[in-house]
């Protein structure tokens, strides 16, 4: 899958590497960023997006992703590693099926629970962006 970007140039939020195993999930999500006006970097699997940020990590200004997902490592993994690696960037976390804290997720992050809706995922976005985690309806913040 390409990198879909606006104009060229991060969105007003920089660009938000998406991380999202269901292919048809990944689509939506970045259909719903890049209307916003966000560039987006859509990744498959942590694994993929890994090694993304291994040549990229500077261009990226939020971690979107999903926890369960298949590969060597999942979103928990990837979301560990990334703020270990870039403390000062922040992680947004979306699932249906965990939390950060039952995940093993160590890092302050914003959470929203699975299945979302569109003006709530964009709020969580923006939360994070600006490094206030907040939480959706029914899910826990963690930190």
């Amino acid at each position: 899958m390409n990198s879909i970007t606006m104009a060229g140039e991060p969105g007003p939020g920089g660009l938000i590497l998406v991380v999202e195993d269901d292919s048809l999930i990944l689509e939506f999500l970045c259909e719903i960023l890049q209307e916003e006006g966000f560039a987006v970097e859509p990744q498959i699997s942590a694994d993929a997006a890994t090694l993304y940020l291994e040549e990229n990590a500077d261009k990226i200004s939020l971690l979107l992703t999903d926890i369960t997902m298949p590969g060597q490592r999942n979103g928990a993994d990837l979301a560990n590693d990334f703020g270990d690696r870039w403390p000062e960037k922040p992680i947004m976390i979306m699932s249906g099926f965990e939390t950060p804290e039952t995940s093993g997720v160590r890092h302050e992050v914003s959470f929203i629970k699975k299945p979302w809706a569109v003006g709530q995922l964009l709020d969580c976005v923006q939360s994070a962006l600006t490094s206030r985690p907040v939480r959706s309806p029914g899910s826990v913040s963690s930190t």
